[in-house]
Parts: C-alpha cells; sequence; structure tokens
C-alpha cells in the first residue's frame, strides 16, 4: 500500500454562509503542530502577489504583441494563441514543475496550475476579465519518487472587458492545460485567486514532502491551510507529512478532519487506511480497503497505479495483470500502453514491447511524450539489430 498525495488543483468548494467558513477555520487550527517542524519559520513564502506577478519581459510580450491588437475579441484570441504557439513562445508542459507567473514566463515550461497561473497574470496585464475553474475531473494519479499522486485540475476563462459595451453572444474563451482529457467535457467550478493560491502552497509542499524537506512542507501546508481551511487536499497531505515523522495520532486526527470536509474522498480514506495498518490496526484498514476497491473498480487509473506499484516492487506478472485491466477500460490513455510495453521488456517479450511502444506514441498528445517513446522504440530497434 502507498501513500497518495494530493497536486494540482483537487477542491473542494463548500457552499454555505461566511460563520461556517471561520468555523472551520478555528476549528482546524488545533491541528497545526508548529512544535513538531520548529524550523519552519524560516522557509520563505512566496506572497499571492509574488505568485502572480509578472517580470519586466511578460509585461512586454503583452504590450508589444496583444496590446497592439485593437478589437478586443482579436487581442484575446492573439493571446491564447500565442501562448500556445510553440514556435514563438515553446511553452512546454512539465508535471513537476510548480512555479511563479514570471519564472513559468522565463523557464517556458511548468504543470497546469503554474501554466494556468501565468495565463490569468497575461490576460490581467492584457486588459481581461478572467476567472479560474476547477474542473471535476476523474480520480487520476501519476507517479513520483515513490509517491501516488492524485491529481486535480483548473482551466480559465477569458473574457473581454469593455466599459459600456455589451456582449449579446458568449466570447470568452475556455484555456485548458490538460494533457489528458482534450475531448471530453467535464462539470466545473468557479474557484476564487485565493483558492488557487491555496492550491500552489498545497503542491509546493508536496514537492518539499517528496523531497524530504519536511519543515518546508509543514510551512506550505499551514500556509495554505490557514489560507483556505476548507481545501481538503491540504489536510490530507498534511496527515501524511504527520505520518512520516511518527505522529500518528495528529496523522489520524487530521486525516478525520479532512473526511469531515469531505466524507466521500476515497484518498483521505485511502491514507488513513495506510495509518491503520502501520499501527496494527489491520481490520480497520481492510474494511476501509475493501470499500474503496468497490468504488474504484471501474476506473481504468485505479488499476493502472496498481500496475505501476507491482511493476516498481519488480512483480512483473501482476504488473501485466493490472495493465490489462485499465486497459480493458480506457483504450485512450499513452500511459497504460506504455506500462504494457514495460513489463512486456522486463519479460523478455521485445516484439510486444515495441508493439505497446508504438501505440503509446501514436496516443500521446504532447510532443515530449511522442519524442520519449520514439527514442525508446529506437534504442529498442538498435539492441535488435546487434542481436541479429
Amino acid at each position: 500500500m502507498k501513500l497518495f498525495l494530493i497536486l494540482c488543483s483537487t477542491l473542494l468548494c463548500l457552499v454555505g454562509c461566511q460563520s461556517t467558513t471561520n468555523h472551520i477555520a478555528i476549528e482546524s487550527r488545533h491541528l497545526l503542530n508548529d512544535d513538531t517542524f520548529p524550523e519552519y519559520q524560516t522557509i520563505e513564502i512566496e506572497s499571492e502577489e509574488d505568485i502572480f506577478a509578472l517580470n519586466q519581459e511578460a509585461e512586454e510580450f503583452i504590450s508589444e504583441q496583444v496590446a497592439v491588437v485593437k478589437d478586443p475579441v482579436d487581442r484575446m484570441e492573439t493571446l491564447v494563441r500565442l501562448i500556445f504557439d510553440r514556435s514563438e513562445f515553446n511553452l512546454l508542459y512539465m508535471g513537476s514543475a510548480n512555479t511563479v507567473a514570471s519564472e513559468t514566463f522565463q523557464r517556458r515550461a511548468a504543470n497546469c496550475l503554474s501554466m494556468s497561473i501565468m495565463t490569468y497574470a497575461l490576460a490581467k496585464e492584457a486588459g481581461f476579465s478572467v476567472r479560474f475553474q476547477d474542473v471535476q475531473i476523474p480520480e487520476y494519479w501519476t507517479r513520483r519518487a515513490g509517491y501516488s499522486l492524485l491529481n486535480g485540475h483548473i482551466n480559465l476563462m477569458i473574457m473581454p472587458r469593455e466599459p459600456g459595451v455589451i456582449h449579446l453572444i458568449n466570447t470568452g474563451m475556455q484555456v485548458d492545460f490538460d494533457p489528458q482529457n482534450p475531448q471530453k467535457s467535464f462539470p466545473k467550478r468557479i474557484v476564487t485567486k485565493r483558492s488557487v493560491t491555496s492550491m500552489f502552497y498545497n503542491n509546493k509542499g508536496a514537492d518539499a514532502l517528496l523531497s524530504e524537506s519536511y519543515s518546508e512542507a509543514y510551512a506550505y501546508f499551514k500556509k495554505a491551510a490557514l489560507l483556505s481551511p476548507d481545501f481538503v487536499s491540504t489536510w490530507i497531505n498534511l496527515g501524511i507529512l504527520y505520518r512520516l515523522v511518527g505522529d500518528y495520532e495528529s496523522a489520524e486526527n487530521t486525516y478525520k478532519h479532512a473526511l469531515q470536509l469531505d466524507e466521500d474522498n476515497l484518498t483521505g480514506w485511502e491514507n488513513l487506511a495506510f495509518l491503520y495498518e502501520t499501527v496494527g490496526r489491520r481490520d480497520e484498514a481492510e474494511a476501509i480497503t475493501s470499500r474503496i476497491e468497490r468504488v474504484r473498480s471501474d476506473n481504468p487509473f485505479h488499476h493502472f497505479i496498481q500496475g505501476e506499484q507491482s511493476f516498481e516492487n519488480k512483480e512483473f506478472e501482476l504488473a501485466l495483470q493490472h495493465y490489462r485491466n485499465a486497459l480493458k477500460l480506457d483504450r485512450s490513455k499513452h500511459e497504460i500502453y506504455f506500462g504494457l510495453a514495460k513489463v512486456y521488456y522486463e519479460l523478455g517479450d521485445v516484439r510486444r514491447s515495441q508493439l505497446y511502444l508504438k501505440k503509446a506514441k501514436n496516443r500521446a498528445r504532447s510532443y515530449q511524450d511522442q519524442d520519449r517513446y520514439q527514442g525508446k522504440l529506437d534504442l529498442l530497434s538498435r539492441d535488435d539489430s546487434k542481436k541479429h
């Protein structure tokens, strides 16, 4: 069983009066154990202003290439086109890159959250009205540093803002950096800039946790929790942090607090089950795990992540079974085909490995993934030619 961190933009939007949110904030403060991480106050944390600020190069990009377009709708389309135009902007997708807007612009590589933050700042600079939208995607995991990471997703709606002008038709543009589900439409909820700032802190905390910088992780999780006390993902990740440093009581209390906010959060339940297994409460752990398995049985990425875990443990036949189960449920995801290619290579079936690598390349959206799969195909072809 593995720990499950929550990344990118998973967000529970609670509908209620302001007093409810204040109650959550007061109730949750006792879950913040500063004494366990005495060095957390030495960590420098970006302010909201830092996160959304643009550097001079970005401002000149807007003034010289976007603002010169007079028609507001054409200007909006120009902005979006330039952001996505690789030849001019060379913007790449990097799932592990959590950067502020100016750094994302400079590096031209980031994850969906940081890309959205940068685009928000650029659109504001260009004079548009912008809102963030939390996209309710199905559970989707990736693997990093031995952890299973549950990925959420946000996108943007950009709209012209002209004083005294009413548009009779919808002239807004939705901007989405989703590398997984371009054709599918999922429910969306408007989220505030404050909530997105909390998501950024949550991601930075998860990065620190993965690198075993626990005081830094606590500093970011605490900042996110105080800013948005109803953000469930932060409490779950904070519970993981407590478990890793051996504070099992705080871990359990924090998981239970997260589940009070969202009793259907399977990731919270899964981490609670892992904690119970760790401390020897196996009956409680098994009861939770059995219920989760029933709920997740029709999710292809549930089977895929089990395959990834089995592969890491060198249980190749078991991994093959999990990958096949994932493929039965979804034949569109390149990650599943790559999983099959990996395991067939380890089992000595190079021909099938090549077959599934080709399928993975054909289904990959990004140039990076396509190039990565082609590189592996070229390597297999060279190895095969040497044998003959």
